[in-house]
């Protein structure tokens, strides 16, 4: 018997099969993207540090370095929408937005071992440059769910928060900025235990950590936009689920503890389930500070798929792996 030669940890070959399944989602995903007007672009696999460490670092489950043959550091990317941030604000500087762009490409990040997660991923990503919410944000969704829907996708559904929702109520109630950050880390992550403990430190009254506490859990219809106190800032999550066409809006789960890893969202974000999949099937959200760091203030709002993921869930579906 022939000894086996394995990948590195977290990559993998695509055979024949599923890579012809693969390209025929792909090119499902694409007709619609070009058909909303979204341009294909193709960006370097890798970037220099100095243009892109300081962006995409925070929270992307790191990176892989390497020096060229001048001794420059080097990044594999660990995302799409940076890149095409770049590509937006320097080979279209003086282009009348708004921008729209597509990708699929690869992605590489560090993982912890042993969590079966991949290193190596192919991400479909669609990018609207120049363009506020909520009128961009309802574009880039209804995007999002036509594109699914095409790849065959039916059970799925879009979680949608705002990235500043609980800051900014931590903000009003005087809680540090050192202590904001740990318990948004807790709430990436989903860590509701850490999260308590954290908000109980603090030692604000009952009635202000019983509401803090009770914030990230509101998940639900739009009804729950209506449930929630005065203070609580959903005005921009109001705005998105009137803008949004009807057969989006359907799809739309409101969670006020969506909180994305990557720190440069804004505003709306987004993630997609599916009951088919164990994990979220990619995600996406508003951006509109990240262009102007390469020297073009432009709002921005975009989303990326993990295709891996997605033809996993299909393929569940198909057999009829659902909840009853």
């Amino acid at each position: 018997m022939a000894s086996m030669h394995p990948t590195p940890s977290g990559t993998r070959d695509v055979l024949p099969d599923e890579m012809r399944e693969l390209r025929a989602i792909t090119d499902a995903m694409r007709q619609v993207f070009e058909r909303h007007g979204y341009g294909e672009v193709w960006t370097p696999a890798i970037e220099y540090e100095s243009v892109v460490g300081r962006l995409d670092g925070a929270g992307a489950g790191g990176g892989y370095r390497l020096f060229d043959d001048h001794g420059s550091v080097l990044r594999l990317r660990s995302d799409i929408t940076v890149p095409i941030a770049r590509v937006a604000a320097t080979r279209y500087a003086s282009t009348e937005p708004p921008l729209r762009f597509c990708s699929f490409a690869h992605v590489y990040r560090g993982v912890k071992p042993g969590r079966g997660q991949m290193r190596e991923f192919l991400q479909a990503g669609v990018e609207l440059i120049g363009s506020a919410g909520p009128d961009g944000t309802a574009e880039i969704l209804t995007v999002l769910c036509e594109a699914l829907e095409a790849a065959g996708l039916r059970e799925y559904r879009i979680g949608i928060g705002d990235a500043g929702l609980y800051r900014a109520l931590l903000g009003s109630v005087g809680v540090d900025a050192p202590t904001t950050d740990l318990i948004l880390e807790a709430l990436v992550v989903r860590d509701l235990v850490r999260l308590g403990v954290l908000v109980r430190g603090i030692g604000l009254d009952a009635a202000t950590t019983a509401l803090l506490l009770r914030v990230p859990q509101w998940r639900g219809g739009a009804e729950i936009l209506d449930a929630v106190p005065e203070h609580v800032a959903t005005d921009r999550l109001r705005a998105v689920h009137g803008a949004v066409p009807p057969e989006v809006a359907r799809r739309l789960i409101f969670d006020l503890g969506l909180v994305r890893h990557l720190d440069y969202y804004t505003g709306a974000v987004f993630e997609v389930y599916d009951p088919a999949a164990g994990m979220p099937l990619g995600g996406g959200g508003r951006y509109d500070d990240l262009v102007g760091r390469f020297g073009r203030d432009l709002p921005a709002v975009g989303f990326a798929v993990d295709m891996n993921g997605l033809h996993i869930a299909l393929a569940g579906e198909e057999r009829g792996e659902l909840p009853l």
